[in-house]
């Protein structure tokens, strides 16, 4: 059974919730994304969503666009950040899955992607720009599935519930939600009728649900896992690590830490 699964169906079993930090790889270097996974880990965190640097990033606001651009402007190579995780996996019970353009993916080309990112210790994959439509979804998840791997898209609040259910029934692993249409950011608070679309979203599907997009806090995270099974915190992360990216590394490792701790207080209620 896939990690992704495994987490999940053990979390389901004991009435558990799941947080899904979120950071962009290679920001502010590397080495501290690594050191980062572990730590994270620690404070609570089932999975890690690793974005993988891209220049015309999809969906993402202005705290992970500039992230990624700091990534890439450091030089991170798809090839570090597989490197990075071969090197922490066997450090990690931790859920790693990539969230990657496909246009990244039809650079490499399909099966060879998928074969280096199993090989590293990825878990599976989220595809922000990739429709259901596409054959080579299908073949996609298909050849991901024969690597003991996931692939999820986005579902956003605009999309009908029958499309809804063919993406999920499509998708493996987990559905990922968004909480409000747009793009990344953190708000204040989270729309009211999320509760409803998490429900209608259950009706059509068995996987588990994880939504991200403004959840920024631990109150915002419990309100998400009251319903759903993962919150999934990304910008609020990020602008943590752009706060101390000019102080020492051990300074941002402990209060990026710190936060998702933070964080984990939500899975329980609080």
């Amino acid at each position: 059974m896939n990690r992704i699964d495994q987490i999940f169906s053990q979390l389901r079993s004991t009435g558990g919730k799941a947080l899904m930090p979120y950071l962009t790889a290679g920001d502010p270097d590397i080495a501290t994304t690594g050191t980062l996974l572990p730590r994270i880990e620690s404070a609570g965190a089932s999975i890690c969503e690793l974005g993988i640097p891209f220049s015309d990033p999809i969906a993402d606001g202005p705290v992970i666009e500039a992230s990624m651009t700091v990534a890439l402007d450091g030089g991170v190579r798809l090839a570090d950040i597989f490197q990075m995780v071969r090197e922490q996996r066997d450090k990690l019970a931790l859920g790693l899955v990539a969230m990657v353009s496909y246009s990244i993916v039809h650079k490499v080309g399909e099966h060879a992607f998928v074969r280096d990112a199993k090989a590293a210790g990825f878990d599976g994959f989220i595809f922000p720009d990739m429709p259901i439509e596409a054959e080579r979804w299908t073949d996609l998840v298909a050849h991901a599935g024969d690597q003991e791997m996931i692939c999820s898209m986005l579902i956003a609040p605009t999309t009908p519930i029958d499309r809804a259910q063919r993406i999920a029934s499509s998708s493996t692993g987990f559905v990922y939600l968004l909480s409000r249409a747009g793009i990344t950011g953190e708000r204040s608070e989270l729309p009211t009728d999320l509760p409803q679309r998490i429900n209608r979203l259950r009706d059509v599907t068995d996987l588990p649900i994880a939504v991200g997009f403004g959840i920024a806090n631990r109150r915002h995270v419990a309100q998400v896992v009251n319903v759903a099974d993962a919150a999934i915190v990304g910008s609020a992360i990020m602008r943590g690590v752009a706060t101390h990216r000019d102080a020492p590394r051990e300074e941002l490792v402990d209060d990026v830490a710190a936060f998702v701790r933070d964080l984990a207080q939500g899975l329980g209620g609080g």
